[in-house]
């Protein structure tokens, strides 16, 4: 599906400097130094005696890399899924699912069967690029939304057993006394469990503690702060210095997704007032097209804790208690603000923070694929065209809602999840069409297929695939940051 990318050699030459590239880290000639280092990166956290049964072998990075690149392609071309191959995804048919084997010879890295998916880093853009630890990582990139799995992978008692025991890590974590928060982040780097999402997301995203016994009163403390800025603020909405961006928020709502959750009136009153309020407070900005989208992932996640709904697309809040509604709202609102405290420059006037990623993308995707970049650049499609939407929504006019929830778990584990490793996924997002990019020769229908890519059928798959690969990407320029420069 990818043309092979450009040698190591092409890859690192540049000058440029990224302003958020992190400390170089020694380089490692043992796997015992290597594993610590990445925190299992392509193990399922449940082999971890195989894993360090290497430590004894004296190996450096080349090798372990290699290794572990021979056995992922391995498992994907065993489960028959589309397996990373220089540099891209190539869908191979699907042969009976049997577990991965390792490479022959004592360097065993093992790539263990995880709960759902496949989706691990896999192999380096070069040889020559120094291994770091690339801030938090994660433990593997593997867990479903639902928790659902390919059959063939497991049998359905294995899976729940697998579940199960995910499950209960994560519950472990969270019940105290004091949440390691890092260990958190790397557990729920693969997907969070959907039980403990709720709790999970307002740990990650900075608004609860980690002391298990302060939360129910900064609960209650932020709950109540909240509804003092509705008393205090949202009368002003009809004022002539605020009913602009009030009839904007108004507009806005009803052109959201899913229309289902957006359409229904008590949801369409809280994200008015939850926008507004946002607005007023945060004056640098204001209220920006784009954020109103922001507020349906905390929302949606924070009411299925009260109510069983199989899809999130079809919630009905009409069942639920007025106060736990109230509760919501409030969590939702400092939720979304923690989220875009870290993204606020997308939104400050003339949107200068998603101008500089969409230049970054378009960089980035020239060292990736040079042949798709330059089939863009011929039928004269420029990148703002397509990947503005990309960064403003946070892909979530591109993928389904259920997907994008997947998404959000991955970026709130992430160190600046929603901005630095966004645009890897962008990026792998981007590439993942090559096929039908290179096969489009005319202007418009390029841009056409480019905005409305088919993702309706999407799922946990579909985003570990691609965040395995958004991950390959980091993993691989994280320590060249000269990739952005030609």
């Amino acid at each position: 599906m990818w043309e092979p990318q450009p040698d190591a050699g092409s890859l690192l030459k540049s000058t440029a400097k990224m302003p958020t590239t992190p400390v170089k880290a020694k380089r490692v000639s043992t796997f015992q130094e290597f594993e610590s280092n990445t925190s299992d990166a392509w193990d399922a956290g449940e082999d971890d005696d195989e894993l360090l049964a290497m430590a004894a072998e004296s190996l450096n990075s080349e090798v372990v890399m290699e290794t572990a690149n021979r056995v992922l392609r391995n498992h994907s071309q065993r489960q028959g899924r589309p397996t990373l191959q220089e540099g891209g995804l190539q869908q191979k048919p699907r042969p009976e699912a049997e577990p991965p084997s390792p490479p022959s010879g004592d360097l065993r890295l093992v790539k263990s069967v995880s709960e759902s998916h496949t989706s691990c880093p896999a192999e380096s853009a070069s040889d020559a690029a120094p291994l770091q630890r690339s801030q938090s990582l994660p433990h593997a990139a593997t867990v479903t939304l639902g928790g659902t799995s390919d059959p063939g992978t497991l049998s359905s008692s294995a899976l729940s057993e697998r579940e199960a025991s995910r499950l209960d890590k994560f519950k472990q974590l969270l019940a105290g006394p004091n949440t390691d928060l890092e260990e958190l982040r790397k557990l729920s780097w693969s997907g969070i469990p959907k039980p403990v999402r709720p709790m999970t997301w307002k740990l990650l995203s900075g608004y609860l503690p980690a002391n298990v016994d302060r939360r129910p009163a900064t609960l209650q403390r932020k709950q109540k702060e909240y509804f003092a800025f509705i008393e205090h603020y949202y009368d002003s909405r009809n004022d002539e210095v605020h009913q602009d961006t009030y009839r904007q928020i108004h507009i806005d709502i009803p052109r959201m997704s899913p229309e289902a959750l957006i359409l229904q009136p008590k949801v369409t009153e809280i994200f008015e007032r939850i926008l507004f309020i946002w607005a007023i407070r945060h004056p640098a900005s204001g209220y920006v097209q784009g954020i109103n989208d922001l507020v349906t992932p905390f929302f949606v996640v924070f009411i299925c804790e009260y109510i069983e709904a199989e899809e999130v697309d079809t919630v009905d809040v009409s069942g639920v208690p007025a106060e736990v509604l109230r509760n919501i709202e409030a969590d939702t609102y400092w939720c979304m603000s923690k989220l875009l405290d870290g993204i606020q420059d997308n939104y400050t006037f003339a949107q200068p923070g998603i101008q500089m990623k969409v230049k970054m993308l378009e960089e980035l995707v020239s060292r990736i694929d040079e042949q798709v970049h330059r089939h863009l650049d011929q039928h004269e499609v420029r990148y703002l065209q397509f990947a503005f939407r990309w960064m403003n929504n946070l892909l979530m006019r591109e993928v389904p809602l259920r997907c994008t929830i997947r998404l959000w778990d991955t970026y709130q584990s992430e160190p600046e999840g929603f901005s630095h490793f966004h645009l890897y996924v962008c990026a792998a997002f981007l590439v993942r069409w090559r096929k039908e990019i290179l096969e489009e020769k005319d202007f418009q229908e390029l841009l056409l297929f480019l905005q409305n890519l088919p993702t309706a059928h999407w799922d946990d798959e579909d985003i570990s695939l691609l965040l395995a690969e958004a991950y390959r990407l980091k993993f691989a320029f994280a320590d060249a940051p000269n990739h952005y420069k030609k």
